[in-house]
């Protein structure tokens, strides 16, 4: 479940990045996804924007298109390698139980 201190981090988060180089990675559906390079250029209460370095593009994401998942959002760092934006799931292993 997400809650408003969630987003308050991520907006304050991504507020500090503004101007960083990014990857965006979504999904299109149909077994299409897509993965482009892009900056922060703007953020506002709701959403933020950035601008995709191939043409003179803007797109458009809100806060909880980050947080459920739905954009994943990588930052690139200053040394060169790119990290997410907020941290993978684990991902839990389920035991079976024998009756």
């Amino acid at each position: 479940m997400i809650c408003s201190a969630d987003i308050i981090n991520l907006k304050s988060n991504i507020l500090d990045k503004i101007g960083q180089k990014i990857i965006v990675k979504g999904s299109l559906g149909r077994n299409k996804s897509f993965e482009k390079e892009a900056t922060i250029d703007k953020v506002y209460s709701n959403l933020f924007t950035v601008k995709y370095n191939e043409g003179a593009r803007n797109a458009t994401y809100s806060y909880t298109d980050i947080l459920t998942r739905t954009v994943e959002v990588q930052v690139l760092n200053s040394d060169n390698t790119y990290c997410p934006l907020i941290p993978p799931l684990e991902q839990v292993t389920k035991k079976r139980v024998k009756i």
